[in-house]
């Protein structure tokens, strides 16, 4: 029963902490568990059989605050503003309306997708509201609006995770993957966190520094875990860069370090994701992502939503989960997955290990 989990698990804490990995278990129910045992059944009786089989619903799910953000990230939809999907901000109704239908069998939800967080005004009560249900929940920003009153907010809203990207230990490198950023406003954010989690005596959320492995920041590999230790955040994690056009790679991106990078050069010379793309998808069967005007689609992959599985205005979560869309989506991954676009640039499957 516990396996469904332990997949998962691997998925989301390749970094071990105690602390963090006893909150995630404290989640647990047996209605949780047996959820998890169903799905991590379906999929190893689907990869036998060679057709879609899906019992039980999500473990995990993502949902997206807005499309909205301040940055201007090279690599990132929201950043360079080319959505064909409009911006928005998600509904606390719906939200809740969401997490009500789903709550007895969810163990993890993400409060992102795409855009930053903290600029839907009722992000952090919708973390609330989660909390209450017994939801492990986390996000990841770019700590911009980290202020003293909202650090304080987000240590109150029971938040179980919170992701800093901090791309960089200095002012010019930092803005080089992160335009418009100050790097100031970073640190600042993640000290005010530290402090209110010390006042309150609060062992939430885990703060981790997230950096995006780049050719411009690798050489400051070893000075951001001296920062992370410096402000007193829990951890410091590296994260391999997506690279869309990654055969011309035009804003050189791509590091040198071949552990921090999805790609390495075939035999042809040419860059190709290191990762394969075996006719099986974990994430397909225990996980999801839902826009914040409720369109569902297969994974964090489809950014402009261009796979959209279903329609939460229209249908309830648990209809669009086995609806004909997911079954037959679930079955082209099984039969010919490098044809589907959001594919051929996943890193599912590739972990960065750092002691």
């Amino acid at each position: 029963m516990f396996t469904g989990v332990s997949l998962f698990l691997q998925h989301f804490m390749p970094y071990f902490n105690l602390s963090d990995s006893l909150n995630l278990f404290s989640k647990l129910t047996p209605l949780r568990l047996w959820n998890a045992a169903k799905v991590w059944s379906s999929y190893q009786l689907s990869k036998l059989t060679g057709k879609p089989i899906q019992w039980g619903y999500p473990l995990s799910i993502s949902f997206e605050p807005t499309t909205s953000c301040n940055l201007r990230c090279p690599e990132c939809p929201s950043g360079q503003r080319e959505f064909t999907r409009p911006t928005g901000m998600l509904q606390q109704d719906f939200f809740r309306q969401t997490i009500d239908e789903l709550h007895k069998e969810l163990l993890y939800l993400i409060f992102y997708f795409q855009g930053e967080p903290y600029l839907n005004p009722d992000f952090l009560e919708m973390v609330s509201y989660a909390h209450q249900k017994g939801i492990y929940t986390a996000t990841s920003t770019n700590a911009h609006y980290l202020t003293d009153e909202k650090a304080k907010k987000t240590v109150e809203s029971g938040l179980d995770r919170l992701i800093i990207s901090i791309d960089g230990t200095t002012q010019d490198v930092y803005q080089q993957y992160r335009v418009g950023g100050k790097l100031e406003k970073v640190i600042e954010g993640a000290k005010n966190i530290v402090k209110w989690k010390k006042q309150l005596n609060s062992t939430t959320p885990f703060v981790f520094f997230q950096f995006l492995v780049v050719k411009p920041n690798e050489h400051q590999i070893e000075e951001i875990k001296s920062l992370g230790k410096e402000i007193g955040v829990d951890q410091v994690r590296f994260k391999t860069a997506q690279v869309y056009d990654y055969e011309n790679d035009p804003h050189q991106l791509i590091p040198s370090i071949d552990k921090y990078s999805r790609y390495r050069k075939g035999k042809d010379g040419k860059m190709k994701v290191k990762s394969g793309l075996s006719n099986r998808c974990w994430k397909l069967w225990h996980a999801n992502v839902i826009t914040w005007d409720g369109l569902v689609v297969p994974c964090c992959f489809d950014k402009d939503a261009m796979h959209q599985l279903g329609n939460l205005k229209m249908q309830s979560f648990k209809q669009v989960w086995h609806n004909e869309n997911y079954k037959q989506f679930r079955q082209e991954l099984m039969t010919s997955r490098k044809n589907i676009d959001i594919c051929a640039n996943c890193s599912e499957g590739l972990t960065v290990w750092e002691d």
